[in-house]
């Protein structure tokens, strides 16, 4: 069930580079966040199983501006036998963007709710009685530290203060990459959604593609298996953290 309460962050960052996939060797950044991008950023200030975030939109606050960076990567990809930096080392030029901004929207979706899971424990918004994500946004907490596509590309995250307007500008991009879909027996699946653009500064995410992720295997472990165990001893230490 999708709540229709909508909790608001702002994330900014000197450089951000949220990778093209469709161009293979030297990368080239989308002009704004994608849906994944920020899920990963909310993720990083909450993360539980009995939920998934439904990102719904992504405000642009500042004007899109790229730039280009010259970065030493390697040839090869992680496996067992250790890689040999010297021998693999390559420099490929990125174009990225500088001085960004925005505000991501977003609510969870539960499949179950329970007086225990209640949504309001974790974005109820009463006065004094705030769940834990507005509370973690507010003391500035995170479970991992946030990025901007890459992870040498840190995020600060606050609460928006209410006055920032989006850009109006409209910005055509053409197709997107909007998250990776696992099935039932964890196969990945690219998840693309076509004819996008930011409109008004603003990026639409409520589409099709959005639903289907929301039935991603990826998010949820199976009940009986030992990370779960593990990641329901974690939750019961955590809340009683939180309450005191």
């Amino acid at each position: 069930m999708l709540d229709s309460r909508i909790v608001k962050v702002k994330v900014s960052g000197d450089f951000a580079c949220f990778t093209r996939p469709d161009l293979k060797v030297e990368r080239m950044t989308y002009p704004c966040m994608t849906p994944s991008a920020a899920r990963g950023i909310l993720d990083s200030i909450l993360w539980k199983p009995e939920f998934q975030w439904y990102v719904r939109r992504i405000l642009v606050l500042k004007p899109v501006k790229f730039c280009t960076i010259k970065r030493n990567e390697i040839n090869s990809k992680q496996g067992q036998s250790p890689i040999i930096i010297e021998e693999k080392r390559a420099q490929r030029n990125s174009v990225i963007l500088r001085d960004v901004a925005y505000i991501i929207e977003a609510s969870i979706y539960q499949k179950q709710i329970s007086d225990r899971n209640n949504p309001d424990k974790y974005i109820g918004m009463t006065v004094g009685k705030e769940g834990m994500f507005p509370r973690r946004v507010k003391k500035g907490q995170c479970c991992r530290r946030p990025y901007l596509g890459t992870r040498e590309f840190s995020a600060e995250f606050m609460e928006p203060d209410g006055t920032e307007q989006p850009i109006q500008e409209t910005i055509p991009i053409g197709s997107m990459l909007f998250d990776i879909f696992y099935d039932a027996n964890g196969k990945p699946e690219p998840l693309f959604f076509y004819d996008v653009a930011i409109r008004d500064g603003i990026l639409n995410c409520e589409v099709p593609e959005n639903d289907k992720m929301m039935q991603s295997s990826h998010f949820r472990p199976p009940m009986d298996s030992e990370t779960s165990a593990a990641i329901y001893e974690f939750n019961q230490q955590e809340e009683e953290e939180e309450s005191i």
